[in-house]
């Protein structure tokens, strides 16, 4: 009687991916969730009878061993270690189909299949099974009921990064491109780099944890290397990406990091990678986010007496945007009533147990103000509710003294936005992580999260804050409320003209009082460039007025800056400015006052894209990307960069100078290599502008 060989194996790929929702990876092995079954077909010598002994055996990680849990040796019809499984479904011939079902929390990697039949070992060719998370596994802690939610948060590989201010949102489209060429490998060897054991890589709280961690440079040679410095020399400048393939492919292949990120990238980046290893995930976007604020939940802004923004004082900032991303898991490290959406943050601003990583920290937890929650609950709290407190910055007998302005309770952490489940639109989740302003609720979470935060009491952090008086001991914060003043003083800051690059910057802030009684009111206005950190680039201008306005009345300030004041700063900077307008306000009579302040961004002429609404499979068609130069200014040094996963790799086109009302158009002849709706992204950057760029879709039958 002959021994029982095993002559071939077949992975059922198209099958079994197709059932697994894997079928978009371009990878040539097999690619399976965990906890749910797959099928291969085993060829032998002949055929199976009961006392052979057949058994396929998975290994994972450097020395696979069977008292460790690495090595699986699964045999038909016992139920076997580690809650895997296999079944005989059916023998025909010298055929055997098995079946396959791994546990539901089985470790998540590359696992090698080898069949062993009495004492012969035989290795397949492609014989490496990438097991990934299964949001489709009831049992599996990343489970997510709604199917359209899963199809955005895992499979869909495009969307939208919000940013700009919260004056002016704007979507940036994103290429997520997880089922790209190399990029589950990438994410493989991220796995491997994380230095987590084989079963701490069961839970996503870790692995989200170690890959929060990973995307970024600083500690371990991770995915991307920040750089907010305005200069990106031998390296591409954070606004030059349109999506995560370039990043991912080329990290794998040189594994150094990739230069350079700022936020948004990392979290474009991260966004990936969770969607790519199966772990639902989402971009989210908060506007007027606070950044360092030491957990004191205050960020100091300091004006000098002309109204503007000083950089060098404060160690604390505002940015415009932040952006980071939810995970979607429970928390099985947690007490009940903490799982679903976890912020995780790759982007470098804080250590965390010594590493710049961020979360995962339930949002469930920053609306409770349960901070002291793992991971880094103060600091995401921190980020979405702090208070902004307005210190002017005075000489008083040659030595510089502060005297604090106004305090802002309500400017911080406002519409949170991520991408609306299958809408090309914004979606608020605001109301997820914070209570509406005021409510009975708000109070309550923010009472909690003091109670564990405890702020320092109201004295400036910036080293010159010896100069104040401070005021004593730590005081839970009154009920935030805007500032009612004597005269019912507000201010709005607006833009009476669309702000076009190489035109006049039209602006007003507008003054209104809402009491009986005859009010002066000292106005003092600014204008500067800054960078969506926060940091100030340049200063364009100020205004002074004392105006009267009597009871219920208002008056509009015009506040008008030249092109020359600005366009060489803008044509000099590598980032994409905003136009802050910050204005302060005093009412002579009542001693009142206020500050506020707005950013806002240029208004850019649009790319359009021509293009076919549908295309065949494999068959040419042409798409043209069309830009007309409506400023009054040359662009000079265009690049048009264009992506479209499924139909082309990213390409980018030198366009030289576009002189005012000149037209470029450029094509490119596409060949689609996947079904289904696939978008096309493209981007326009020059010297003087950064922020172009647009989408379109099309159909691939």
């Amino acid at each position: 009687e002959s021994d029982l060989k095993v002559t071939g194996i077949d992975f059922l790929k198209s099958q079994n991916t197709r059932q697994h929702h894997t079928d978009g990876y371009n990878i040539k092995n097999l690619v399976v969730r965990r906890g749910q079954a797959f099928q291969v077909q085993v060829n032998l010598n002949r055929e199976l009878r009961d006392a052979d002994k057949l058994s396929l055996r998975f290994g994972i990680g450097e020395n696979p061993v069977k008292n460790k849990g690495s090595l699986l040796s699964l045999k038909p019809e016992r139920e076997h270690f580690n809650g895997w499984k296999i079944s005989v479904v059916k023998k025909n011939g010298k055929e055997c189909l098995l079946s396959v079902t791994s546990s539901p929390n089985a470790t998540v990697g590359k696992y090698n299949l080898h069949v062993k039949t009495g004492t012969n070992i035989y290795k397949p060719e492609n014989g490496v099974i990438y097991l990934l998370f299964n949001p489709w596994c009831e049992d599996d802690v990343v489970y997510m009921a709604n199917e359209a939610q899963r199809k955005e948060y895992v499979l869909n590989d495009t969307g939208y990064i919000y940013v700009g201010s919260a004056h002016s949102i704007y979507d940036r489209p994103w290429n997520y491109g997880q089922f790209e060429e190399f990029v589950l490998d990438a994410c493989m060897y991220l796995l491997d780099k994380s230095k987590l054991s084989l079963s701490d890589r069961r839970d996503p709280a870790n692995v989200s944890r170690a890959m929060s961690a990973l995307v970024n440079d600083n500690d371990d040679n991770g995915v991307l290397l920040g750089n907010w410095s305005g200069k990106y020399i031998n390296g591409t400048s954070p606004v030059d990406w349109i999506g995560s393939v370039t990043i991912l492919q080329k990290y794998y292949k040189t594994k150094k990091p990739v230069r350079y990120g700022q936020c948004w990238v990392f979290a474009g980046v991260l966004n990936t990678v969770m969607r790519c290893l199966g772990v639902p995930c989402r971009c989210v976007s908060t506007f007027d986010a606070a950044h360092d604020t030491e957990e004191n939940l205050r960020v100091d802004v300091y004006l000098n007496e002309r109204g503007e923004k000083l950089n060098s004082l404060s160690l604390d900032s505002v940015w415009n945007f932040h952006v980071w991303n939810d995970a979607w898991m429970k928390r099985t490290d947690l007490p009940e009533g903490f799982g679903g959406w976890q912020a995780i943050d790759s982007t470098p601003q804080e250590q965390s147990q010594g590493v710049f990583q961020c979360g995962p920290c339930p949002v469930k937890a920053v609306l409770e103000g349960d901070v002291y929650l793992p991971y880094d609950g103060k600091f995401v709290y921190a980020e979405v509710n702090a208070d902004r407190v307005y210190w002017l910055v005075r000489k008083v007998n040659g030595k510089e003294k502060y005297f604090k302005l106004s305090t802002d309770t309500q400017s911080i952490g406002k519409n949170i936005s991520t991408k609306a489940v299958g809408q090309n639109r914004r979606e608020d989740i605001t109301r997820e992580y914070k209570y509406p302003e005021g409510s009975k609720e708000e109070r309550m979470s923010m009472q909690r999260a003091y109670s564990f935060i405890r702020p320092s009491g109201l004295v400036p952090r910036s080293g010159y804050a010896s100069t104040v008086e401070p005021l004593s001991g730590s005081t839970l914060p009154l009920v935030p409320k805007e500032p009612v003043t004597k005269s019912g003083l507000h201010l709005e800051i607006t833009n009476t003209e669309a702000l076009h690059p190489g035109n006049p910057l039209e602006m007003a802030i507008t003054v209104k009082t809402s009491t009986p009684g005859n009010w002066t009111i000292d106005l003092i206005g600014s204008c500067q460039l800054q960078y969506y950190t926060g940091k100030v680039q340049a200063n364009l201008g100020t205004i002074k007025e004392t105006i009267t306005l009597e009871g219920t009345s208002e008056m509009q300030i015009p506040l008008k800056i030249a092109p020359d004041a600005y366009m060489k700063t803008l044509s000099s900077l590598e980032d994409e400015v905003l136009i802050l307008v910050t204005a302060i306000a005093e009412v002579k009579e009542t001693n009142d006052k206020l500050t506020k302040e707005t950013s806002m961004r240029f208004q850019y002429p649009p790319i359009t894209v021509q293009m076919p609404e549908t295309a065949k499979l494999y068959n040419d068609f042409s798409c043209a990307f069309i830009f007309k130069n409506k400023l009054n200014v040359t662009l000079e040094n265009c690049k048009l960069l264009v992506e479209g996963l499924g139909i082309f790799k990213m390409t980018t086109f030198d366009q030289g100078d576009i002189m005012p009302g000149r037209i470029m158009k450029s094509e490119i002849i596409c060949t689609p290599t996947r079904l289904g709706e696939k978008k096309i992204v493209a981007k326009l950057i020059s010297n003087q502008i950064k922020g172009i760029s647009t989408e379109k879709a099309i159909t691939i039958t």
